[in-house]
């Protein structure tokens, strides 16, 4: 534990660079703006930024486009408060009570209580991570070939099951995903696969332009086939601290919040959308007046918004030290990773100290960055909210496709992006989340790597995933999550 609080002051020193701390504000600052203005989102946003990135040291892209994701979940309770529009589905938790205080004339309180919630959780976050980290980082060292492929098949099962929508739909994208990440050049035997005589494709789907074209492009297209409808709360905001009895009953809360997200966090799948709403359940379930849930309780604020932003910073857990992405966001950030040369995993630590405590650290600055951003703007969001969204969306498509061309250059990156932009649009349709396919894309040639490492190995002995304890072990996990979901009563619930 003294290593991770030392190493903790040595990624302070990066976090407080001059260049780091203004991309961590921009970062927060960008997040707050999104997750205010309901339709885009992190995923989105992150896709769009990713191609700016390309420009930026490795340490001030990965801090700004962190800032972004656990930005936005403050930036989301502020419309769920204000309108009963959530900005981020991990918010519409918020709306049931945080709506109900706005109406009863205490908006101001809801506002500071779910800031203050959310930075209260998010410092306990950090400190839970760079415990995490450190013992997962020393557990990896027993982890060859075998046992990395198996823990890939574990994260992309349990992402698949825990996450939203149907499991069948879900394992569709997977094995899309998977298909996608094959197109391209075999390293190994340089025949290309899948590339259809398209030269362009001869080095693989570049991963901004699939991004931007399922998240960005399709997320505008399904926001124009329906009419905005945003009742902003008229009338003065008021006083913003709440008093003390409120005060007393939100700290449990928030604790509470705090470590059931950081826990819901690290799990594949997880994330802030799920740790909000156990949040909500345990705080109910605990309450000495459960039927006043829904009426305007501070409780049922302070536990959600301290669990999504706990969530949304120990999901950087996995990716950090096993190299996988716990959600689609994530998986944003081990592209842009990628993008800078840096392989996510139990490496970072070792040979990239500074980005992976710098970008740990840096979120003690931007929890605090957000606290300062929203209180005090409250009226510049509620001013925004009242923007159509019909004016934003031009001047995004624009910036998507500049974003686009100037990673390598290259018009075909453009058509990529359009024509992934119109099977995202397709997908929503059909009920069918993107996430798994990004999920699937950027573990795709890790999964493929290892794989081969340990045929290799093992003199192409395909027992090896078996008779490894550790291999066998997450195997027989990831089984278990497949058996425990076939399961009718499990079902039922995944569905409500």
């Amino acid at each position: 534990m003294l290593d991770a609080f030392s190493n903790l002051f040595a990624g302070l020193s990066v976090a407080l660079q001059i260049q780091n701390v203004f991309y961590c504000f921009s970062g927060a600052l960008i997040g707050t703006l999104i997750g205010v203005l309901p339709g885009l989102g992190p995923v989105a946003t992150i896709a769009i930024l990713l191609p700016v990135t390309f420009y930026l040291p490795p340490v001030a892209a990965l801090v700004m486009l962190a800032g972004i994701y656990y930005g936005a979940q403050y930036g989301g309770s502020t419309t769920a408060i204000l309108v009963n529009l959530p900005g981020e589905s991990s918010s519409v938790v918020t709306c049931l009570d945080g709506y109900k205080m706005a109406r009863n004339g205490r908006a101001g309180p809801a506002l500071s209580i779910a800031a203050l919630s959310s930075l209260f959780a998010g410092f306990i976050a950090v400190i839970l991570m760079a415990i995490f980290a450190t013992g997962l980082s020393e557990l990896t060292m027993f982890f060859g070939p075998a046992e990395y492929f198996s823990l890939m098949i574990f994260g992309l099962i349990a992402a698949v099951i825990l996450g939203q929508g149907s499991v069948l739909s879900a394992l569709a994208m997977v094995f899309v995903g998977l298909l996608l990440s094959l197109v391209g050049t075999d390293v190994s035997s340089g025949v290309q696969r899948m590339s259809f005589g398209f030269f362009d494709l001869s080095d693989g789907i570049d991963f901004v332009p699939l991004a931007m074209g399922l998240f960005a492009v399709a997320e505008i297209l399904k926001n124009l086939e329906s009419p905005e409808e945003r009742v902003v709360l008229k009338g003065r905001i008021g006083r913003l601290m709440p008093s003390r009895e409120e005060f007393r009953k939100v700290v449990p809360s928030a604790l509470r919040g705090t470590f059931i997200g950081s826990f819901l966090g690290l799990l594949p799948g997880g994330g802030p959308t799920l740790g909000s709403f156990a949040a909500y359940t345990v705080e109910k379930r605990i309450s000495k007046y459960p039927h006043r849930f829904g009426t305007g309780v501070v409780e049922g604020v302070a536990g959600p918004e301290a669990a999504n932003n706990a969530s949304a910073q120990t999901a950087f857990v996995p990716l950090l030290t096993l190299g996988i992405p716990s959600n689609p966001t994530i998986a944003m950030m081990a592209g842009a990773m990628l993008i800078h040369g840096i392989q996510p995993g139990p490496e970072v630590m070792t040979k990239n100290p500074d980005v992976f405590w710098g970008l740990i650290a840096s979120m003690l600055i931007g929890n605090l960055m957000l606290v300062i951003i929203n209180l005090p703007l409250i009226g510049v969001w509620v001013s925004l909210l009242k923007i159509p969204y019909r004016l934003f969306y031009p001047a995004i498509l624009v910036f998507c496709c500049i974003g686009a061309y100037s990673v390598n250059n290259n018009v075909f990156d453009i058509y990529v992006m359009i024509f992934f932009g119109f099977v995202g649009y397709a997908f929503m349709k059909w009920k069918a989340e993107p996430a798994p396919l990004i999920l699937a894309f950027v573990l795709g040639p890790l999964i493929e790597e290892n794989f081969r490492r340990a045929m290799l190995l093992s003199l192409g002995n395909p027992t090896t995933f078996i008779t490894r304890p550790i291999s066998l072990a997450l195997l027989f996990a990831a089984v278990g999550l497949i058996a425990i979901t076939l399961a009718p009563r499990l079902r039922r619930q995944k569905n409500v």
